[in-house]
């Protein structure tokens, strides 16, 4: 019991000052040279880069930290390919979405409403920026923010994707109510399978529809009608007489969402027409210069928990549908047209890596870039963007281990980094080393595996390792820069992290190995690269700590649930039961249904087997449980279960709830990252073998 109370005082001292031990500290009064919590506000990254139609220059979006909202503000940026010149383009907080019309001479973005319709629920607005003047113009007044903004080929007007608001279901009424009278919110009725979801909450009764309007302004025109919801991206035919989407426009949408078809709407009659037709998902059309193919992404639907998306092209009409580089065993999530329509420029993830590809009809694949890293930085997980200029050049965004995202470019054979965002800043800090992990799995396949070492590593000497969990299940980590794995390094441990099969990246077959089999069939291969990094003379074997987030929470459970041999754990939004997530997540009857193969009613046991909790009864190691109080993808439910069970059987535990804080938002905010960062510190701090 002492150790208890002695544990819980060294999370509460944490937890309240937002410092961790366990590192070369340095004087108040002098710069600290670790990379600590306080650091988190002052990093900038790119994001959501847009090359200019002439290649010439780089829109894109700068996120800054803002330690006085404690938010990471976004504005708009221009880089000038050639020197590398950078200014700002719109500097309003919030501004995102730049878009380059087709002729070069401006920009539609989406901003604050600044008043008038749309602005008082905080809804973007549509503007377009003239480069040659400076001019910037206001051009909707929406009742709610734009999405998947495109220029028509002509540069005249701009298509969108909005929300409809819609009266929804109504039950009986209350009585009236007397004049200035304070009534209770009246009822909310609840009629859909999706009622709410992990990034917007509980959703208000409506359908997401397409939208156009003139680019110098106008009165917006509803494009499609009809109890759907119509998504992006959108794609222009040449003649600018149709547009192409993605919808499930057919049957019982709301329990075959994953079959989706491209959808062409002409613009004069409104008449749509679905060209694919298919038991699957049909996504990311883009439409070839000479308007007589169609390019897009989609597989069949085989019941697998994750199927990758390959690349089809078909005629304008829909006849003709063939695969493109058939035997490309890579899922790919990004389509452009070169602009000689001889091949297309795809983006996909590759070994822990994502990688942009010329692909031409014929199925030849040549890369053009690689190194792409997203715009988060909490934990390394593969991700990114890029944009297509006429020319063939690509701009993306790049990154390594040690700089966030920057902006890059590739361009005649040749990649240059155009940004250096973090580079003065990040100079005067001694950051942990990072480096590839040779691991092999007992039934002898590869398992890519990453190794980071203290800033104050000395070789040859044991510290303690922390063994760091992605989530997904069906996604994957890389060699990029981590704000988490750097805090933990600055603290003296080690970090490894994995990508242990049903990873994405490496081939259908490596991503099915967990399919109707998660977690347990990742077990084998997390243990074998903990293995590895014991035996390559880094990680202390006494000393090992487990933790991971979603995905990598239930695994964390499930370890902690089948060996004793770590000193302690922290779960972050761990699933616990499978029963109570498929019934209570935003996306539990899609993993009901593809993950386990079937209802918890119609097989319980099967449910229980996959599930943390039945291993709940031998848990010995001290756990932290960490949630976001607003988690609607692995509900605060989930981490309840956990708590509440180790609570009941007297194993050393704790709750950390991030308040407001929704399932991909756990890191969001700059000072809740640093704290729930440097509680799980504290608490294997605690544990840790003197």
């Amino acid at each position: 019991m002492r150790k208890w109370r002695l544990a819980l005082k060294a999370f509460g001292a944490v937890a309240l000052f937002g410092a961790a031990g366990g590192a070369i500290s340095a004087p108040a009064e002098a710069p600290n040279p670790l990379f600590s919590g306080i650091d988190l506000f002052n990093l900038t990254r790119a994001s959501d880069v847009q090359i200019s139609p002439d290649g010439r220059q780089v829109a894109y979006v700068r996120l800054t930290g803002d330690i006085m909202t404690d938010r990471a503000v976004s504005s708009i940026w221009l880089v000038d390919v050639a020197s590398g010149r950078q200014q700002p383009l719109v500097t309003t907080a919030g501004a995102h979405s730049p878009r380059w019309s087709p002729d070069g001479s401006r920009i539609a973005y989406a901003a604050a409403g600044g008043g008038g319709s749309g602005a008082e629920d905080g809804s973007s607005q549509l503007f377009v920026r003239w480069l040659a003047s400076g001019a910037t113009a206001r051009i909707t007044g929406l009742p709610d923010s734009p999405q998947n903004i495109a220029w028509s080929p002509d540069s005249r007007r701009i298509a969108y994707v909005m929300a409809i608001p819609d009266e929804g279901l109504t039950l009986g009424k209350a009585p009236a109510k007397p004049e200035g009278a304070k009534w209770a919110e009246p009822l909310q009725v609840i009629d859909k399978l999706t009622y709410r979801t992990d990034d917007s909450g509980y959703l208000k009764p409506g359908w997401a529809h397409l939208f156009v309007i003139d680019a110098d302004g106008g009165a917006p025109r509803q494009l499609t009608f009809g109890p759907w919801h119509d998504g992006g991206p959108l794609g222009w035919t040449p003649d600018g007489r149709s547009i192409l989407f993605s919808a499930v426009r057919k049957g019982d949408w709301q329990r075959t969402f994953r079959d989706s078809d491209i959808q062409s709407l002409d613009l004069a009659s409104g008449t749509l027409t679905a060209l694919t037709h298919r038991n699957g998902p049909d996504q990311n059309p883009a439409v070839s210069p000479d308007g007589r193919l169609i390019a897009f992404t989609g597989s069949d639907d085989d019941g697998k928990a994750f199927d990758q998306d390959h690349l089809y092209v078909m005629n304008r009409d829909g006849s003709g549908v063939r695969q493109v580089a058939a035997l490309f065993d890579r899922s790919i999530d990004h389509v452009e047209w070169a602009h000689d329509g001889r091949s297309l420029v795809v983006g996909y993830e590759e070994q822990g890596d994502r990688r942009v590809s010329r692909m031409t009809l014929d199925g030849r694949v040549t890369r053009l870039a690689s190194g792409i890293v997203g715009s988060d930085i909490d934990r390394p997980y593969v991700g990114g963007d890029f944009s297509l200029a006429r020319t063939g050049a690509v701009a993306f965004t790049t990154g390594d281990p040690a700089h966030p995202a920057d902006v890059g470019i590739a361009s005649g054979g040749a990649t240059r980094r155009l940004t250096r965002l973090n580079d003065d800043y990040l100079a005067a800090k001694r950051l942990g080393a990072i480096r590839s992990l040779p691991v092999r799995a007992p039934d002898g396949g590869q398992v890519p595996a990453w190794l980071i070492t203290p800033p104050n590593y000395v070789a040859g000497t044991h510290v303690p390792l922390i063994l760091e969990i992605h989530g997904g299940p069906f996604a994957s980590y890389g060699p990029s820069f981590s704000s988490d794995d750097q805090l933990y390094a600055a603290a003296g441990y080690a970090v490894l992290y994995t990508n242990p099969r049903g990873s994405t990246g490496y081939g259908q077959a490596f991503a099915d190995g967990i399919d109707k089999t998660y977690p347990g069939s990742d077990f084998a291969d997390l243990m074998a690269a903990v293995d590895a990094a014991v035996a390559s003379g880094v990680a202390d074997p006494e000393n090992l700590f487990v933790t991971g987030g979603s995905g990598g929470g239930i695994l964390t459970a499930w370890i902690v649930g089948s060996t004793d041999r770590f000193r302690a754990a922290a779960a972050q939004k761990p699933v616990i039961n499978w029963t109570s997530m498929a019934l209570t997540s935003d996306g539990g009857s899609d993993q009901a249904k593809y993950w386990l193969g079937k209802m918890p009613w119609e097989d319980p046991q099967l449910y229980y087997k996959l599930s943390p909790v039945s291993l709940f009864g031998k848990i010995k190691t001290p756990t932290l449980v960490v949630v976001g109080t607003d988690d609607y993808r692995t509900p605060v439910s989930e981490s309840e279960q956990l708590y509440t069970a180790l609570q009941v059987r007297g194993v050393p535990t704790a709750f950390v709830k991030v308040p407001g804080a929704n399932h991909h938002g756990l890191a969001a905010r700059p000072s809740q990252s640093a704290a729930k960062t440097a509680a799980i510190i504290a608490w294997f701090d605690t544990y840790k073998k003197r």
